[in-house]
């Protein structure tokens, strides 16, 4: 099988990449290696699949529809994971404009060019941002998601609802995921568990917002990949699943965590609760455990113990 993904330079494509390689696929990935994060992180992520021959990278925009066609024909793909946004709450309340081209534009292309080229199965990459402010936890795929509270949320839901337009009219099979709070090696900098080890290792502050009691649900790469995978090989109609580990974890407690596979204590300044963030996010996973065997595996402190670990031999590059 031929998977492309876009955005497959970045944590979760080329951890995707990699798993789909190691088990005898060809993958074709797409990544604009844009600024969001240094692009030679982006290029560090895919060393280890440029090594495959099975691997072909194109350094494309997805906004970019005759080069993004050309990749689509090249590779004649029998699945599509479309991974590639602009990512991040905090920086969609800056630049709604580009959140909006990037990820409804740009998810539009993906989805015109699956259908003229005949792609058997599509994936796209939702997040728990969709569910804005739910009080009502663990969150529900059945959960109302018409109030997200950030434009990086709204463009997610106006995603999916796209993708179901797709799959009505042209029968589709495309399943959205929706993250949860995913880390762990080659993690984005700029969230929590990779930017609080890198901060706290060097002594320098990190920022609380509000009152350290925000929870998250920090789902570890591995699993999140497993049930990529699983997605991929299912063929669903079309389907929105919850892809977390179902354990919603205080600030303070991955701080810690932190603290104690580095050995070192942590600065804290405390700041005030940010425009856009969710109090906390938590996933009802019952439709993926039922629909693609998807168990998350990976605690807490097995996650960070690993990360730590990675960050020790890669520091001088994060």
């Amino acid at each position: 099988m031929t998977v492309l993904i876009t955005g497959g330079a970045g944590f979760i494509g080329s951890h995707l990449a990699e798993a789909l390689l190691e088990r005898g696929e060809k993958v074709t990935c797409i990544d604009s290696l844009n600024d969001y994060y240094d692009p030679e992180a982006k290029k560090r992520n895919i060393t280890k699949a440029l090594q495959n021959r099975n691997y072909r990278f194109r350094k494309e925009d997805i906004l970019n529809q005759k080069a993004l066609e050309a990749a689509f024909q090249e590779a004649k793909p029998e699945a599509a994971v479309h991974l590639a946004a602009r990512v991040g709450v905090r920086p969609s309340l800056k630049e709604p404009e580009l959140y909006t081209d990037v990820n409804i534009k740009g998810t539009v292309n993906v989805l015109q060019l699956a259908r003229k080229y005949s792609v058997k199965n599509t994936i796209f990459a939702s997040s728990s941002s969709v569910y804005g402010a739910n009080k009502k936890v663990p969150f529900s795929e059945e959960d109302r998601t018409d109030k997200p509270v950030s434009p990086y949320g709204a463009t997610k839901k106006a995603g999916e609802l796209m993708c179901h337009s797709y799959h009505s009219l042209y029968g589709m099979n495309i399943t959205c995921l929706r993250f949860f709070t995913v880390y762990g090696p080659r993690g984005r900098p700029d969230m929590a568990p990779c930017k609080f080890t890198r901060l706290i290792d060097q002594g320098k502050e990190i920022e609380v917002y509000g009152d350290g009691r925000t929870k998250r649900d920090y789902t570890y790469i591995a699993d999140i990949i497993q049930g990529i995978t699983a997605a991929i090989d299912r063929h669903l109609g079309y389907e929105v699943i919850n892809l977390g580990n179902s354990n919603a974890v205080e600030l303070q407690h991955l701080i810690t965590a932190i603290e104690k596979e580095l050995g070192k204590k942590a600065r804290t300044k405390q700041a005030p609760p940010q425009p856009g963030d969710m109090p906390a996010t938590y996933a009802d996973i019952t439709k993926a455990r039922r629909l693609l065997g998807f168990m998350p595996r990976t605690k807490i402190e097995e996650g960070i113990k690993r990360l730590v670990a990675w960050y020790r031999e890669n520091k001088d590059h994060t």
